[in-house]
């Protein structure tokens, strides 16, 4: 079976909540989830493996977290080129942060992106039945274009 890894980071625990939607709608989608805190990946070694990848962040004073930030230094030399990506997060205010992760995976890395863009939400939607319909959503295609 295909498998996607979600790596995330949350502060408030909305982002990590979207990741386990998101990993819903990927199983949907027919692909194995694995689920992951940014900051359980120790090295480029820990993201072989998988045909298809999100990344989640929270948006914070209007970017990703600096965890984020270091984690995505890490993934520049797990050589991800061509594999399907997608890019996430929730916010308060702005939500930069899941369009800086997307670019930075689609025109650094030189990922395959899922058509729809980077997805956000803000806080107060991730929890209702419309955030989860979107999240499952969002999962539903990053698993269809892995499975292509």
């Amino acid at each position: 079976m295909k498998k996607v890894l979600i790596a995330y980071a949350s502060r408030t625990g909305k982002t990590a909540k979207m990741a386990e939607y998101i990993a819903e709608g990927v199983r949907m989608g027919g692909c194995d989830a694995v689920l992951k805190k940014i900051s359980d990946i120790k090295n480029e070694e820990d993201l072989q493996g998988y045909d298809g990848y999100i990344f989640g962040s929270p948006t914070y004073h209007g970017d990703m977290i600096p965890g984020m930030k270091n984690f995505l230094f890490l993934a520049a030399n797990a050589d991800l080129k061509g594999k399907v990506g997608g890019a996430f997060g929730s916010h308060t205010h702005t939500g930069e942060a899941p369009k800086l992760i997307y670019d930075t995976m689609e025109y650094v890395f030189k990922m395959d992106m899922v058509d729809l863009g980077p997805f956000k939400l803000t806080e107060d939607k991730v929890e209702t039945d419309e955030g989860l319909r979107n999240c499952q959503h969002y999962g539903k295609a990053v698993a269809e274009k892995v499975m292509k």
